[in-house]
């Protein structure tokens, strides 16, 4: 059984929103947690061979200065395969971080075993009276602390790692369950809000 609480939490910051559209990614923040800490990380900028319009400078605080100097994507990437290995990954809004996970991957010829989950979508299963859902604002309904600035991959991840663990934290005090299949919160994640009190108790 591939546990929930062993997983890699992941956050890239980018050029824009898609790579389809040729956008590429400046930064990618990384932390491995496992059996519930936090025991790796993994920073880096990186150069896409463009520049980045002043949007995105402002949004990230990531500025065309910085990644001047800054190793190229392939380099990074292929680095950051080796560190993701075999392991689970998590995302706040995955579908975004998986799409640029795979197609920076594509790129180097390099690929990756483990399995997607995102956090917002469990989020809003488990914490649906939140204002919303956003990073930022779930960590603060968490009561998770944070000092630090958001949109920073490193900072990102962290706290999307803190808001993974309060969440598993959450399964285990409500329904008695403390080592979460991490199949189960997939399953969670496209389970219907009404559901998801039975989907814990025919554990």
């Amino acid at each position: 059984m591939s546990r929930a609480d062993t997983v890699v939490v992941l956050d890239f910051e980018t050029t824009g929103l898609s790579p389809n559209m040729g956008d590429r990614a400046i930064e990618i923040g990384a932390v491995l947690i496992e059996d519930g800490e936090i025991t790796g990380r993994f920073q880096q900028l990186m150069n896409p061979g463009r520049l980045v319009d002043s949007f995105i400078e402002d949004y990230t605080g990531i500025t065309n200065e910085m990644l001047v100097d800054a190793p190229p994507c392939s380099e990074v990437m292929d680095q950051f395969a080796d560190f993701i290995g075999d392991y689970n990954l998590v995302a706040h809004n995955a579908s975004f971080d998986q799409r640029f996970l795979d197609a920076e991957l594509a790129r180097i010829s390099r690929r990756y075993s483990g399995q997607f989950a995102c956090s917002m979508l469990a989020a809003r299963r488990l914490f649906p009276d939140a204002p919303n859902h956003k990073l930022g604002t779930l960590v603060e309904y968490a009561n998770i602390s944070a000092d630090g600035a958001f949109h920073r991959a490193l900072f990102d991840s962290e706290m999307a790692a803190k808001l993974w663990l309060a969440m598993l934290e959450d399964i285990g005090e409500r329904y008695d369950l403390w080592e979460v299949p991490f199949d189960l919160i997939q399953k969670l994640t496209k389970t219907p809000k009404g559901s998801v009190h039975k989907l814990f108790q025919n554990r």
